[in-house]
């Protein structure tokens, strides 16, 4: 299957970023390009949702797996491809625009070029935004076209991590997958060899994973579901007091409640309710 738009290159760019072709290929096994060095004025994409494939650089050859990707800067030389015996499922976005050269070299991307992605899944509903707004309306909207090729490469540098060829960031799958499910229940005591066990792994590994997955550890991420969930019911349930609410979001000491809200908000529960109720 192959999808791909591409878009009329603006000369007078206004935007940050900007599209100049968006697509993905899967079992596609003879998927194979080479561009020699200075070939291609635009940064690119690639993210490998399934199969393998190849990257070489610099006389090495490097192989991908799933929620692996690669990043190419201006003007540089490139050589990837598809295995044929596993054919890889790429998903692809060039662009260009405004300071991103600045941008990217801020956020040390020009350190590496192969990476792994966190959580791919955002990445991806990203991308596939992107591409059905191409496909639909062609250079119709360009302000969405520029929001969508953001959130893309947003989402790409949030979620970024230099590929080691370890395996470590597949593993990381299973806490992203139990996100939903903690956050669901974060009011309840948090028992960490709970979660550990729902994982499949080690209470030791669990925190690794976690960290890895979400740059917090699994306290740090209940807390702040906590506190989502306290702000909301302050606003919208007025007549509860702050111990009913500091009870029903897993804290059952009001002045411990207190301080965590503090720490995170700057301000108080009840300072809160002041500032922002109707």
């Amino acid at each position: 299957m192959q999808r791909q738009s591409h878009l009329v290159t603006i000369t007078d760019q206004r935007f940050f970023c900007y599209p100049e072709s968006v697509g993905m290929f899967s079992n596609t096994p003879k998927h194979s390009v080479e561009r020699e060095k200075g070939a291609l004025n635009n940064f690119n994409i690639h993210f490998v949702a399934a199969g393998k494939g190849y990257v070489e650089m610099e006389g090495a050859v490097y192989e991908l797996e799933e929620g692996d990707a690669f990043l190419y800067f201006p003007l540089q030389e490139q050589r990837y491809y598809s295995s044929t015996s596993e054919p890889w499922d790429i998903r692809w976005v060039h662009f260009y625009g405004s300071s991103l050269t600045e941008y990217m070299l801020e956020r040390g991307f020009q350190d590496h070029r192969i990476w792994t992605l966190r959580q791919p899944e955002a990445w991806k509903k990203a991308h596939l935004e992107l591409l059905s707004e191409a496909e639909n309306n062609k250079m119709l909207n360009p302000t969405v076209l520029s929001t969508l090729t953001y959130a893309v490469i947003t989402e790409f540098v949030h979620q970024a991590e230099a590929h080691t060829g370890s395996r470590t960031g597949r593993s990381a799958d299973r806490i992203t997958k139990l996100l939903p499910k903690i956050q669901k229940e974060a009011a309840s005591p948090f028992i960490l060899e709970h979660w550990a066990e729902e994982a499949g792994v080690s209470v030791h590994y669990f925190c690794k994973l976690f960290k890895k997955a979400m740059q917090m550890t699994p306290m740090d991420f209940v807390t702040q579901c906590r506190i989502q969930m306290a702000k909301q019911a302050l606003l919208e349930h007025t007549e509860r007091t702050i111990g009913q609410i500091a009870a029903e979001t897993g804290y059952p000491s009001a002045s411990y409640f207190n301080r965590r809200f503090l720490e995170h908000e700057g301000v108080t529960p009840s300072e809160y309710r002041r500032l922002f109720g109707r």
